[in-house]
């Protein structure tokens, strides 16, 4: 019986050694909520604020590596309201970036939604700008002047804050123009150079590729589960939605994945 007992405890313990990190609230990176990450959203939706699917990935990898955050956005009116069915404009809707993207929040502690003009870069470690369209047409105006864009005054601040204080930004799919229009000599990806089909997927978006490179970027070609350190400027790219695919998302779960580790990592040196 005795002999049974301490078999069973050896086998108990073995399980709960293998079981994952944040069981001991421990992340891939560092302890569980040392690190505190600023995460900046456009609103709620691919065609004309943030993607649903990159917010998510990326809050649920925040956390998988042991990261506290916090959700910014603009109080302000977004460009215009997206029928997502039709892929048109609705027509007499308005929307506030901050209201729609609170649609991303449970509004319980430090998931609350806050103004991006509150952003107090000494407050965070990193900061991490996730895809979809609102990055060309609510916090910038790359939509109607493309390379020449100008970003949205608080956006351009805490860029220019995170990168002179040397804390890590992460940037998903067309969020590296967001950077590179006001940040020098970056090097970034945001996927395929020209619009050919990459595993079950093709590149539709790659005028933004040519674009980050007449501002001065360095591009790299990666995959969509892939992501790019720029170590020199601490700056972690993934093409994720830059890349479209009908229903391969594992991919862009994982390039997102890739991306935020490195950001826990810069953030913990």
């Amino acid at each position: 019986m005795l002999a049974s007992r301490v078999l069973l405890t050896k086998k108990a313990s073995t399980v709960l050694s293998r079981q994952p990190a944040c069981l001991a609230h421990q992340g891939d990176w560092g302890n569980w909520g040392n690190t505190n990450v600023a995460v900046v959203y456009s609103g709620c939706g691919w065609w004309d604020g943030t993607d649903v699917h990159e917010a998510a990935y990326t809050m649920y990898h925040l956390s998988r590596n042991g990261a506290k955050f916090q959700i910014f956005a603009p109080n302000q009116q977004q460009m215009h309201v997206m029928d997502h069915m039709k892929k048109q404009p609705s027509s007499g809707e308005n929307r506030n970036m901050m209201m729609e993207s609170a649609r991303f929040s449970h509004g319980q502690g430090m998931m609350q939604i806050q103004d991006l003009s509150r952003l107090d870069v000494s407050s965070f470690d990193a900061i991490i700008f996730p895809g979809g369209h609102g990055i060309v047409k609510n916090l910038s105006t790359f939509n109607k002047e493309g390379k020449d864009c100008k970003l949205h005054n608080d956006v351009e601040r805490v860029l220019k804050e995170f990168h002179k204080n040397r804390k890590p930004i992460g940037l998903s799919s067309m969020a590296p123009l967001l950077a590179c229009r006001v940040l020098p000599s970056l090097e970034v990806t945001m996927g395929y150079e020209k619009d050919e089909s990459s595993r079950w997927g093709n590149w539709p978006n790659t005028n933004m590729v040519t674009a980050v490179k007449s501002m001065g970027a360095r591009h790299n070609v990666r995959e969509p589960y892939e992501a790019y350190v720029d170590e020199k400027n601490r700056v972690i790219s993934t093409p994720s939605f830059m890349w479209e695919t009908d229903y391969h998302y594992h991919y862009i779960f994982d390039g997102i994945g890739n991306m935020v580790k490195h950001v826990m990592r810069m953030s913990s040196k």
